[in-house]
């Protein structure tokens, strides 16, 4: 109405205002970008959780109390370094007693070897039965078996003996002991102390819906989307923290499941991290981005370019009407996924735009809607020297 009140008031006062139409609105100075296709790069976000790349279990393997913690809780610990201590005692004295029955079934063992020797030598003079060969043969053989089972009692003591003494599995961080000293712990369900976490390089676990999944798959066969060599090293990960920093070192992605993870219906996936410094620790959430992909022939445009219109997103193309003014026509597009590149946000066009073509970036605003499309009167393109300030125009 003011666009309207504002032509009617030119109109009596005589004169027309610039490039108009008979009674029609004066065009809207806009600026327009040429359409080019070019190589951009695809990034994927999602959310991760950080987690030892080696999560050791620290159980008890013999009943016993549990007489003393021998590590600091959350500190770092060896592979190999004691954690944990149970009373010792009675499987020491077991290791005593299966030494001592090993002792007796090899001197059992002699004894039986001394009387077949004797019938062995009885029978070469015809002074022994067969019978009494056979007895001293038989002793020979069930005493080596007592022997082989004393001796295996006794492994058995010595590896219960051992358990009494807990060790960290891997070299990585322990968390809190679970298990009080003076507790009776015992194998099982509850045998649980503590467990230790390898930090370095570090997983970052994540999920890809099943729909994205199709998405990119459709993409790849398209070939709207390419996927960096393997051998190459992959696709690369990034890690956003908490409080919007970037974690300073880059990882690779390890792989993305074949299968689908009936419990939260999507794919998983890890990536390896290095961690030397351990900064990221276990159960750390964090933006994981997926990097190393590319968009060939993507079409781009400023995100000020794309309206919304009661038909979905639309954009302005500069075009000629039939008297041979420039004019802007609304243009319906579909729009994917943004890309920021060189601190601006563009969107990436998948359909309703061609090479070639000048969409509309600036002066929207002021367009005047008409059936043969809105007057306009271009200006230069978006980082182009102004024509009235350059270099060879003088006041």
């Amino acid at each position: 109405m003011l666009a309207a009140a504002t032509t009617l008031l030119a109109g009596c006062g005589g004169g027309a205002p610039p490039h108009a139409g008979a009674g029609g609105p004066p065009p809207a100075p806009v600026t327009v970008l040429e359409i080019r296709t070019q190589t951009v790069p695809a990034r994927f976000e999602y959310v991760g959780r950080a987690a030892g790349s080696r999560e050791a279990e620290v159980r008890a393997r013999v009943e016993g109390i549990l007489e003393k913690r021998s590590y600091q809780e959350s500190g770092y610990v060896k592979a190999g370094q004691t954690l944990f201590l149970i009373d010792a005692k009675p499987y020491t004295a077991q290791v005593e007693q299966a030494a001592a029955a090993l002792a007796q079934a090899q001197a059992q063992q002699t004894q039986a070897r001394r009387n077949l020797e004797r019938e062995q030598s009885l029978e070469a003079s015809g002074m022994t039965t067969k019978r009494s060969l056979d007895d001293a043969l038989a002793a020979v053989d069930t005493t080596q078996a007592a022997v082989k089972m004393a001796q295996a009692r006794l492994t058995e003591s010595k590896l219960n003996l051992s358990y009494t003494t807990v060790t960290a599995p891997v070299s990585g961080y322990a968390s809190r002991a679970l298990k009080s000293e003076g507790t009776l712990v015992r194998p099982g369900d509850d045998s649980l102390l503590t467990t230790v976490s390898q930090l370095d390089p570090m997983h970052v676990d994540f999920s890809v819906s099943e729909s994205e999944r199709l998405r990119i798959d459709r993409e790849i066969a398209e070939g709207r989307l390419t996927l960096p060599d393997p051998a190459k090293g992959g696709q690369t990960v990034s890690l956003k923290l908490a409080d919007g920093t970037i974690f300073g070192r880059q990882g690779r992605l390890a792989f993305i499941d074949a299968r689908i993870n009936p419990a939260t219906g999507a794919f998983d996936a890890r990536a390896l991290v290095p961690n030397p410094d351990r900064a990221l620790r276990p159960g750390q959430f964090v933006r994981v981005i997926v990097e190393g992909s590319e968009r060939p022939n993507a079409i781009l445009l400023p995100q000020r370019a794309v309206m919304d219109g009661p038909q979905g997103k639309f954009v302005y193309l500069a075009a000629r009407s039939a008297q041979g003014r420039d004019v802007a026509l609304p243009r319906p597009v579909v729009v994917g996924e943004w890309v920021e590149l060189k601190g601006e946000r563009l969107w990436i066009i998948e359909s309703g735009l061609k090479a070639g073509e000048q969409v509309v970036v600036e002066g929207m605003g002021k367009l005047f809607p008409l059936p043969g499309g809105a007057p306009i009167m271009l200006g230069p393109p978006p980082g182009a020297p102004d024509a009235k300030s350059g270099p060879d125009n003088k006041k």
